[in-house]
């Protein structure tokens, strides 16, 4: 197989072993297919150029990096993707299902390294994770099982908490099918969990303020670029609304919500959350390989808790990380 004749994976990020270095007269080219904005990218677009660049690999002297981004729009990232394929590149990195659909779908052959996919098996990506086989290699982050940790979260910050409504986005496959876990879930906790699915900021609007028409409400976002996209939207209106919420990645932690909840299993596994939950730190999925083993990490902003008038347990700030006061 070609990928293997001169690249490997160093946790989802794209490098040379050492026998391809008498090679480097040639020029490679290293794609990147995302549907996040530049400015969201741009943490992992340099955590990239500085792992390769360790590795002997600069810019304009044996590398280029051409990063095709669809900022929430599906339609146009597999469009960008085809171009991208178009110039033939040595190997594309995509970050999450709907960028690694977009470059499939135009090449079967590229060899290509994907992050922040969940579930790669079950979505035919991949034959195994010992054997992935076919052009196709990189990590999982999500677990669809994940939802029943963030239902467990948020009751505990939030114990009065009756109903949750999943903002979800139905162009993303994988984001869709982690709505019915978690709805059975929700059932079993004496929780009543819907889903309300997204295309856009008057959607999102509408189905939070639905929420917060309710009492007892709480919000879970999943994860979806789309969403990314919309993040200051989204936190300006739990916040408006007082609602405790659920976030997908670190982002929205960083800012100024309640908590970052971070697991990791096989690669990074993150969550913040308007009062707790998961999400990836997207640098470390684009620079190094992450550990076998599984772990979280617990990060909580009281302030945050505060101003929402929530009362977080001494059990869970106990379990905590670092407390933010």
């Amino acid at each position: 197989m070609r990928r293997r004749k001169f690249i490997t994976v160093l946790g989802a990020v794209t490098v040379w072993p050492l026998v391809a270095r008498a090679q480097q007269d040639r020029r490679r080219l290293v794609g990147v297919v995302a549907g996040f904005s530049k400015a969201e990218m741009q943490p992992q677009l340099a955590a990239l150029r500085s792992k390769l660049s360790q590795l002997g690999w600069t810019e304009g002297r044996n590398l280029e990096i051409d990063a095709r981004l669809g900022a929430g729009d599906y339609q146009q990232m597999t469009a960008e993707a085809g171009l991208l394929v178009g110039r033939n590149p040595d190997v594309i990195v995509t970050m999450g299902t709907p960028g690694l659909n977009a470059v499939r779908y135009h090449t079967k052959t590229v060899p290509v390294i994907f992050t922040l996919v969940a579930d790669p098996v079950r979505m035919g990506f991949i034959d195994s994770l010992a054997r992935p086989g076919g052009h196709t290699t990189g990590f999982t982050n999500f677990e669809l099982s994940i939802g029943t940790k963030w239902l467990e979260l948020i009751k505990e910050v939030s114990p009065k908490l009756a109903r949750v409504k999943v903002i979800n986005n139905p162009a993303n496959p994988t984001a869709s099918q982690m709505s019915p876990p978690m709805e059975a879930a929700g059932a079993a906790m004496s929780i009543q969990v819907s889903t309300a699915f997204v295309r856009g900021a008057d959607d999102i609007e509408a189905a939070i303020l639905g929420a917060a028409q309710q009492p007892g409400s709480g919000i879970i976002v999943i994860p979806d670029s789309l969403l990314v996209v919309h993040s200051e939207l989204i936190l300006q209106l739990v916040e408006r609304h007082q609602l405790p919420a659920i976030y997908p990645f670190r982002l929205f932690a960083v800012r100024g919500r309640i908590a970052y909840l971070r697991s990791r299993h096989s690669a990074d596994i993150s969550a913040s959350c308007g009062v707790c939950g998961p999400c990836p730190p997207w640098d470390q999925a684009f620079r190094l390989a992450g550990s076998s083993a599984e772990q979280f990490e617990l990060i909580i902003n009281l302030k945050t808790a505060k101003s929402l008038g929530l009362d977080v347990p001494p059990t869970l700030l106990a379990r905590a990380d670092e407390v933010i006061e």
